[in-house]
């Protein structure tokens, strides 16, 4: 072989470790830089998860719609509070927000019925009814009432 083989050879092989070198320093830099932390994504409190459907009686009596039911709060201290808002479109769209006040600061954990009913509003026979809950949309089962059956006289046995 003569000199220039060589020295090509030996270059090359220079060239490879070199390249080695550079390539491990490249890697342990990348290792070395703090790793990315990605910020903790809140979760959504939600109260009353086990709230997703409220069982009410529709009483429809000349023209004003009313309605009355109950729910199983976790506590005796949960009191229940709705309010009913109709928004003009035709046909009328009757919302009822459903919200739960608690202002103890200690409180048995005994499930208790809260018994609820509304405000009579005036809407026509076709309104549609959705209910929230504490700013969340739930199911309405609506129950029409019996014939002859006023919200004074207001009973609700609802099984299953």
């Amino acid at each position: 072989m003569d000199k220039r083989t060589i020295l090509l050879v030996v270059s090359f092989f220079l060239l490879i470790v070199v390249g080695m070198f550079v390539f491990a320093y490249l890697k342990r830099a990348e290792m070395v830089q703090a790793p990315v932390v990605e910020a903790p994504v809140e979760e959504e409190v939600v109260l009353y998860p086990n709230v997703t459907r409220i069982d009410a009686k529709h009483f429809f009596i000349d023209g004003v719609h009313t309605f009355a039911g109950e729910l199983v709060l976790p506590t005796p201290c949960d009191l229940l509070e709705v309010d009913t808002v109709v928004r003009e479109s035709f046909p009328e769209q009757i919302v009822l927000d459903f919200n739960v006040i608690n202002n103890s600061d200690m409180c048995a954990q005994v499930m208790t019925t809260q018994r609820f009913m509304t405000q009579p509003v005036t809407a026509s026979p076709e309104a549609t009814v959705t209910a929230t809950f504490m700013g969340r949309q739930i199911e309405l089962n609506l129950i029409p009432a019996a014939e002859g059956e006023t919200p004074e006289e207001f009973e609700l046995f609802i099984k299953g």
